[in-house]
């Protein structure tokens, strides 16, 4: 099954939620199984997630405009922001319920009919999580895959609950159905603050991968030489768009429009290097000594000469302090 936009699987995960959350409200109904029922409360969260990364992929999908020069890609933090939210409050609310459980044991019953219900939503959930996951690796959608990786958080839920009311039906321990679904609330709570560390790293500009980077700094080194060199490169992700720009130091007698086409190869072969990224380049002569003083950002270039002024006027301080004939107009 292969869709034409991440916004298409996005739809397809809201129909899947929808699915699933009647099949386990009924396996819950049925079953009185409060695992079952934190399972169906999970369900809600996949839902409310669907729909904000449906409408967080329209928005990352709109072109540049004059109040957002960069696009508007990170808005997909927005999906999986919330998402993590919504996974923490629904475990609160399962630990909640199963709190009460614990001092109030409750028989499940129906037990053969709720598991074949909850299995088929399990199923169906995870068919749907591998679909999305190859979907977020095509698109290179944060979105997707924290969406997936949701679905597939609920897949290992729904069989730890299946697990634990097969162990109650053959025990008959009623405390055991509780148990595990305070185990099931830790365990999506994980998966609400690894997403929260990711959704929090996309937004402080976070690097390239590893991997890309490495991949990228090998392209470059290949590349220097002959009078040529690189530096200065920074990268950054928003969402599916990565963003790179480096400062390419060419020999000084070279003509504007020789340096200018070299820069235009270095940014189609940087951009087939690493999909889905627009590359900024800054021609310098390579013989020029201010050419090597750029490699920071101004402020950090400013940033030393004011630490040591700042050491140096304590300096003085303390030295006029030991001798009152001097002044600070004698030692500047």
């Amino acid at each position: 099954m292969r869709l034409a936009s991440a916004r298409s699987y996005a739809l397809l995960s809201v129909a899947a939620a929808l699915l699933t959350i009647a099949l386990k409200t009924l396996a819950w109904s049925i079953t009185g199984s409060v695992g079952l029922l934190s399972d169906a409360l999970e369900s809600c969260v996949n839902l409310v997630a669907a729909l904000t990364a449906f409408w967080a992929l329209g928005q990352a999908s709109k072109p540049a405009d004059r109040n957002h020069s960069f696009g508007h890609s990170k808005a997909e933090y927005f999906s999986s922001g919330l998402e993590s939210a919504l996974i923490v409050v629904a475990a609160i609310g399962i630990i909640w319920t199963a709190a009460g459980r614990l001092l109030n044991p409750v028989p499940i019953s129906s037990v053969d009919l709720g598991l074949t219900l909850s299995l088929i939503a399990t199923a169906l959930n995870g068919a749907v999580a591998w679909l999305l996951l190859r979907a977020a690796r095509r698109f290179r959608s944060i979105t997707l895959r924290a969406d997936a990786q949701h679905l597939l958080s609920d897949v290992w839920t729904s069989v730890g609950i299946v697990v634990g009311i097969v162990l109650v039906k053959l025990t008959g321990w009623l405390v055991l159905d509780p148990l595990i679904a305070i185990a099931v609330a830790i365990n999506i709570t994980l998966t609400g603050v690894h997403l929260f560390r990711e959704t929090a790293s996309g937004l402080m500009d976070h690097s390239l991968p590893e991997a890309e980077l490495q991949s990228l700094e090998a392209f470059l080194t290949q590349r220097s030489g002959n009078g040529i060199d690189f530096h200065a490169l920074r990268t950054r992700v928003a969402g599916s768009r990565r963003f790179i720009s480096l400062h390419v130091l060419v020999p000084g007698g070279w003509s504007v429009k020789e340096g200018h086409d070299y820069c235009e190869t270095i940014e189609r072969e940087i951009a087939a290097l690493v999909p889905e990224s627009h590359v900024f380049t800054h021609l310098e002569p390579i013989e020029d000594p201010l050419s090597w003083q750029d490699r920071n950002f101004r402020w950090d270039n400013e940033t030393e000469p004011l630490v040591i002024r700042f050491y140096f006027n304590i300096f003085l301080y303390y030295l006029m302090r030991s001798n009152q004939k001097l002044t600070y107009s004698h030692l500047i």
